[in-house]
């Protein structure tokens, strides 16, 4: 085989070896986008690029990266999701458009700058998951769904106050009436201990009919 070709091969293997790491870290952590997928971004990236020097792109590289970029925009749009008042599948997303980034980089024969990235990329991944932890014990948003029997309006100010005494910061963002019930659904904003303390009013009240969150 030729130089040129050694050397393009040499690009994918690298392209290959980048995606599985990233791509076994999501696959550890159960993530819709995981090994197989990740892998074939970043050769997929790897290789858009290397054709696109092999067609003159280097005459206009722009061009080639902003369709590479638009194709994994799609792919990113298809891993988030809205669960409830959430949304998720961001990071997934954002770890797609990164891997195409790295894939790029090692189609131009940029290797430090490749590797050096996936350095940075694992140890957002791996060891900055205990401070999202640390944050979300600290202040997560929750939503709850608050059934409560008859039309007395009296005891939805009850609710509130309840809410209130925990020490949560809470906004009404729809209500209904049913035949024989109120059914809210709060956004509550606060710490995990004041979440619980929530949660066990809303077992221990007779007020309550029924709850989800």
């Amino acid at each position: 085989m030729s130089d040129t070709i050694n050397s393009d091969l040499f690009k994918l293997l690298i392209a290959l070896l980048v995606g599985a790491i990233i791509g076994a870290e999501r696959e550890y952590k159960s993530k819709a986008v995981g090994f197989r997928t990740v892998i074939l971004i970043t050769l997929g990236s790897c290789l858009f690029t290397i054709l696109s020097i092999i067609m003159g792109g280097e005459k206009d590289p722009a061009r080639i990266a902003a369709n590479i970029i638009t194709g994994v925009g799609f792919l990113g749009a298809g891993a988030i999701f809205r669960d409830g008042s959430s949304v998720k599948g961001i990071t997934t997303a954002a770890t797609i458009w990164i891997s195409a980034a790295i894939g790029m980089s090692i189609g131009l024969g940029q290797y430090e700058f490749a590797f050096l990235s996936l350095a940075i990329v694992m140890i957002v991944l791996l060891s900055f998951t205990w401070v999202q932890n640390i944050i979300d014990t600290t202040n997560s948003e929750k939503t709850y769904k608050i059934s409560l029997l008859g039309h007395n309006a009296s005891k939805i100010i009850e609710l509130d106050k309840i809410i209130s005494d925990c020490k949560l910061r809470a906004q009404c963002t729809s209500h209904a009436k049913l035949s024989s019930e109120m059914i809210l659904t709060y956004s509550i904003q606060g710490s995990k201990d004041k979440h619980d303390n929530l949660v066990n009013f809303l077992y221990e009240n007779s007020l309550i009919e029924s709850f989800e969150c």
